[in-house]
C-alpha cells in the first residue's frame, strides 16, 4: 500500500498543478509571496495515486471519483462549473447533456467525465427530470 496519507509522509514527492512540491507551499513563503493561487492547485499525477490509494483500500468507487478528478484539473473552472449546473435535474435537456460529454471528450480529453454525463442523461431521462428538447 503507498505511503498514506502521501501529504504526511511524500510531502517532497507531491507537487501541486504547477510543479511546486509541496514541503515548499509553507505560511512563510505565503508570507513572502512566493506561493500563488495556482500552487496550490492539485496535479493529475496527486489525484491518480490518490485514485490508487483508494483503490488498495478496496474501495474502487473513490478510486473512480479521484480519476474523473484527474481529466478536470485541465478543464477551466467556468466549464467545471457550468457542468455541474447542468447536471442539476430540471436544468439541461438530453442533447444539452450529450454535447456536454462530447465537448469533455473531444475538447479536454476527460472519457470518464464524458461517461458520467451520458449516464446521469440516461438516468435522468428515466426519472422523468430532463428539460424537453426545444423544437
Amino acid at each position: 500500500m503507498s505511503n498514506y496519507p502521501l501529504g504526511k509522509n511524500e510531502a517532497d514527492s507531491i507537487t501541486s498543478k504547477t510543479g511546486k512540491k509541496l514541503s515548499q507551499i509553507t505560511l512563510e513563503e505565503v508570507k513572502k509571496g512566493n506561493v500563488q493561487a495556482d500552487d496550490i492547485k492539485i496535479s493529475k499525477e496527486m489525484l491518480h495515486r490518490q485514485g490508487q490509494v483508494a483503490k488498495e483500500a478496496d474501495n474502487p468507487a473513490m478510486g473512480g471519483n479521484f480519476e474523473r478528478a484527474a481529466e478536470l484539473v485541465d478543464v477551466p473552472d467556468e466549464v467545471i462549473l457550468n457542468m455541474y449546473n447542468k447536471l442539476r435535474p430540471n436544468r439541461s435537456t438530453k442533447l444539452e447533456l450529450a454535447n456536454m460529454a462530447k465537448e469533455l471528450l473531444e475538447v479536454y480529453q476527460a472519457p470518464h467525465c464524458a461517461k458520467l454525463v451520458l449516464e446521469a442523461a440516461e438516468v435522468y431521462e428515466k426519472r422523468g427530470i430532463l428539460l424537453a428538447d426545444k423544437q
